[in-house]
């Protein structure tokens, strides 16, 4: 494979980069009008579809030469056969990208910029595809399908889901997959996964319905026992890397609780004199929808204190964050602790920070991580790129490198 030309690699994606939106559009336009079947293969609304676009390539810009690349990319690879990604396909795609590189860059769409990113196009797909190929070699399916089992409502938009697997669906405590329900085609959305392991085989989502979102929606408000959904494979770094017995924080907030719930019932079994803390937080009390649980495993866990969190009555909800926040900074020792994070965006950036100055190393800050996005400069479009373009897309949070533990965007 012959070496990329990392600098004009990097320079042609900040020119394309500050016109993402328009580049996202011209590209699926491109990749439906040359390939209508590959429509099928996406959901009806394409915005989180944008959003992951964008992201996956900053990630890859600024990682091409990180010696994790190729790991990345094969996880990538993996979990895109859910979405029964072929080499054909990769193909189109990568066509199309160039073309709306092409499109968008103007004069920085040089000769040796289109040579590097077509060499740095093939060197993603191999990746991937190399990832995909050893996921067969593994026996995993793209996909397991899951029977509802149960389905908990508390409150109007937070539902506990029990899921069981047709088949042995193997997965760590702390890690997520990816949940498709048949009413809301195509669209694949992250979910951490609520518990430990479990004898029966069973798995629990714990899902907060978003304003608008359809496939939360969909889990929340029509998902019934007996129902059929898909799970993609499990992944996700926030698994535990803490010695028996060493001190350790966990931070769950909202639905963040339920990869920190599968943290605990893990250390319960494996590691009973554990010490540390642990900060359950909610915009409000009422939202402090996993407190039986959590004291069930405190019982168990005698060296970990707990801490509830919530804004107070008739404050804002924001309130929450800064009672987290002071209430960290009330502890020490915080240089001899492992931390464990899961929840909003964010408030995991704001938490991760004051950790760091209360003297936390960063590399034992766990959480999951999205890609750093920029956000795209802001200028006025032409009559016409208002008339084509949709509305803004929902970029990531620049400053928020946290998998979302909490509910799907959409």
């Amino acid at each position: 494979m012959p070496r990329v030309d990392l600098a004009l690699l990097r320079s042609a994606f900040a020119v394309v980069e500050r016109r993402a939106e328009h580049t996202v559009t011209y590209f699926y336009a491109h990749l439906f009008h040359r390939n209508p079947r590959v429509r099928a293969l996406f959901p009806a609304d394409l915005a989180p579809q944008r959003d992951r676009l964008f992201a996956v390539l900053a990630e890859v810009v600024a990682r091409f030469d990180d010696p994790g690349l190729p790991g990345y990319l094969g996880r990538l690879g993996r979990d895109h056969r859910r979405f029964l990604a072929t080499p054909a396909l990769y193909a189109a795609v990568g066509e199309s990208l160039l073309a709306a590189f092409a499109q968008t860059a103007g004069a920085a769409w040089t000769v040796e910029a289109e040579k590097a990113w077509t060499e740095a196009y093939a060197r993603i797909t191999e990746l991937m595809l190399r990832g995909a190929e050893e996921s067969v070699r593994e026996g995993e399916p793209p996909w397991w399908e899951a029977d509802v089992v149960r389905h908990e409502r508390y409150g109007g938009d937070l539902a506990v889901l029990t899921l069981r697997p047709r088949r042995p669906y193997r997965h760590r405590p702390g890690q997520y997959a990816g949940v498709a329900s048949p009413r809301v085609p195509r669209a694949w959305r992250t979910y951490s996964l609520a518990a430990a392991p479990r004898p029966d085989g069973t798995v629990e989502l714990h899902v907060s319905r978003v304003r608008g979102g359809a496939t939360s929606t969909a889990l929340v408000t029509a998902t019934r026992p007996g129902d059929v959904l898909r799970l993609s494979a499990p992944g996700g770094g926030l698994v535990s890397r803490t010695p028996p017995g060493a001190p350790r924080t966990y931070i769950g907030a909202g639905t963040g609780w339920a990869p920190v719930k599968a943290l605990l019932e893990e250390a319960a079994e494996t590691d009973p004199g554990a010490r540390g803390r642990v900060f359950a937080v909610a915009r409000s009390r009422e939202l402090l929808y996993g407190r039986a649980d959590l004291e069930r495993l405190a019982a168990r866990l005698p060296g970990l204190r707990v801490t509830y969190i919530a804004a107070a009555p008739r404050h804002p909800r924001a309130q929450a964050t800064e009672r987290l926040l002071t209430a960290l900074r009330s502890r020490g020792g915080w240089a001899d602790h492992d931390v464990y994070l899961a929840g909003p965006p964010g408030l995991l950036a704001e938490t991760a920070e004051v950790l760091a100055e209360l003297g936390t190393d960063p590399a034992r800050v766990r959480h999951d991580a999205l890609p750093p996005v920029r956000r795209p400069a802001v200028r006025a479009l032409s009559p016409a790129e208002r008339l084509l373009l949709p509305p803004p897309a929902r970029w990531h949070d620049p400053a928020a490198r946290t998998h979302l533990a909490l509910s799907d965007r959409a």
